[in-house]
């Protein structure tokens, strides 16, 4: 019977992809709310949104590649009926699955405050294309929220000559990801930029010609909201599905009902050895595509991989590999202060997680040190070859 997908990022092509590529002959319907093929999103944030590339060079196909597959876009999926084995689209449309792989994504979060619509979001392809005609035509920005997203984007509009403010609430920059001492790098890095980054800022509201914060209003001629994102659960929630911060599946993806799975972004998945974890990034999209095929298939395989995640942000350039408790000892090989170092997190002897900023072609050596036994003095000893830690 059918395979549907509902949402047509890269998790669903991913998914679809592999299918195909290991003889899966059954019809397959492809879903999704934008009326665009599956593209991939890291680059909206980085050099698509700085106008070094071109929209061809998101997609994950042409659009002769899916020659076979029943494209649904721009026509969202409104209601699962799980008995009938049917997805109700917004066009009224009634399409039945034998396997149903929701890859939904999330949408971004907005602060509930006045004027919050006047800000720009950056989640899809129009985002950044709206952002990328602001680059040329605001000169004053403000950017809320001091996460990977808003503090790309500070990079992109201060990298174009803009004038940047970064208002975030907490007291440092990405600090419940990476802890204070490197929350302070990349505080470092964009104040050496001329951003006015304000830690512990209080926003209040979105007003025309600027955003309210601790009674001053900032001058702003753009302004991005980027305060995270939530899962689009409603859909699996409505059928009945489980859900918690995502959509609950186990270690092979599949839900309570076995003919029901959830991958990307919004899959609250069972990790062999981390627990249930949900990753937002586009490494686990396309992991987790290819594992719901395998599972469709009956193949073997589950999620056991270490969650990965880059970022570019003006002459900086990292990536992480591994999951880190903010209690985790950290360990640094090389001088952060002059721009290229190794990070390890430690639980105990085991190391928990690595990142390396702009030092390249170690990561998949760091993702096999992830969950290992080592010694800390020989990690932060650059005399001592990464292979032989």
């Amino acid at each position: 019977m059918t395979l549907v997908v509902v949402g047509a990022g890269l998790a669903a092509a991913t998914a679809i992809t592999t299918l195909r590529e290991n003889g899966y002959a059954e019809p397959i319907t492809l879903i999704g709310d934008e009326d665009e093929l599956p593209y991939e999103r890291p680059a909206l944030s980085k050099d698509y949104l700085q106008g070094k590339g071109s929209a061809d060079q998101l997609y994950v196909h042409d659009a002769g590649w899916y020659d076979g597959v029943d494209l649904r876009l721009a026509d969202r999926a409104v209601a699962i009926d799980r008995d009938a084995r049917t997805v109700r689209l917004a066009s009224g449309a009634e399409v039945p699955y034998g396997h149903l792989l929701l890859a939904t994504g999330a949408r971004p979060r907005s602060l509930g405050i006045p004027g919050a619509e006047r800000a720009h979001t950056l989640r899809t392809r129009a985002d950044s294309d709206r952002l990328r005609d602001a680059l040329a035509a605001a000169e004053r920005w403000v950017v809320i929220g001091a996460g990977w997203i808003g503090l790309e984007v500070a990079a992109a509009a201060r990298t174009a000559g803009h004038p940047v403010t970064v208002l975030e609430y907490a007291p440092l920059p990405l600090q419940r990801v990476l802890g204070d001492g490197l929350a302070r790098h990349f505080a470092d890095l964009h104040r050496r930029n001329e951003v006015d980054l304000r830690l512990g800022a209080a926003v209040r509201s979105v007003e025309d010609g600027g955003v309210r914060v601790d009674g001053e209003l900032v001058p702003a001629d753009a302004v991005v909201m980027a305060v995270g994102v939530a899962p689009n659960t409603e859909l699996a929630a409505a059928a009945g599905l489980a859900v918690d911060n995502g959509i609950v599946v186990d270690e092979r993806l599949r839900t309570a009902d076995p003919r029901v799975l959830a991958a990307g972004d919004v899959a609250a998945a069972g990790h062999a050895t981390l627990g249930r974890l949900r990753v937002e990034h586009w490494d686990n999209a396309i992991r987790q595509g290819r594992l719901a095929a395998a599972t469709i298939l009956d193949r073997p395989g589950t999620y056991d991989w270490q969650p990965y995640f880059y970022t570019d942000q003006y002459d900086l350039g990292m990536e992480y590999v591994g999951h880190h408790d903010p209690a985790d000892r950290l360990v640094l090989r090389g001088d952060p202060a002059g721009g290229e170092f190794i990070a390890f997190w430690l639980a105990g002897d085991a190391v928990t997680a690595a990142m390396n900023v702009n030092v390249w072609d170690v990561n998949d050596t760091l993702r096999g040190l992830v969950g290992r036994p080592a010694d800390p003095a020989r990690l932060a000893d650059p005399a001592v070859p990464l292979t032989d830690l």
